[in-house]
């Protein structure tokens, strides 16, 4: 006889292993060991995750950071070309030597 597998029951339940089922644990009553369990099966999530999460978070934080220093730049650049004072200040400095040319006997 051939081996089936775990308990040896052969047909159309022969290869499926129990399926883990949703918990609340507000809802349903669980012991300190089962509480224990789902910290350990969290943290492992948590942990496998951590460097792909990690990497990420460094690559948002530079896209920001390179964001804002583009921002910064491009404000000092542009407050560097505004001349529109200058010209206000040239106007008013030609009106100031017009009007005290006139006044002058």
């Amino acid at each position: 006889m051939a081996d089936t597998g775990a308990g040896g029951a052969a047909g159309p339940a022969a290869g499926k292993a129990p399926v883990a089922q949703r918990i609340d644990p507000a809802r349903d009553k669980l012991s300190p060991a089962q509480l224990h369990f789902m910290r350990q099966a969290e943290l492992a999530q948590w942990q496998k995750t951590l460097p792909q999460r990690r990497g990420r978070n460094i690559l948002t934080g530079l896209g920001i950071g390179a964001l804002v220093l583009a921002i910064y730049g491009y404000t000092f650049y542009s407050v560097a070309q505004e001349r529109f004072l200058d010209d206000l200040e040239d106007q008013a400095k030609a009106a100031r030597m017009k009007t005290a040319g006139t006044n002058s006997p």
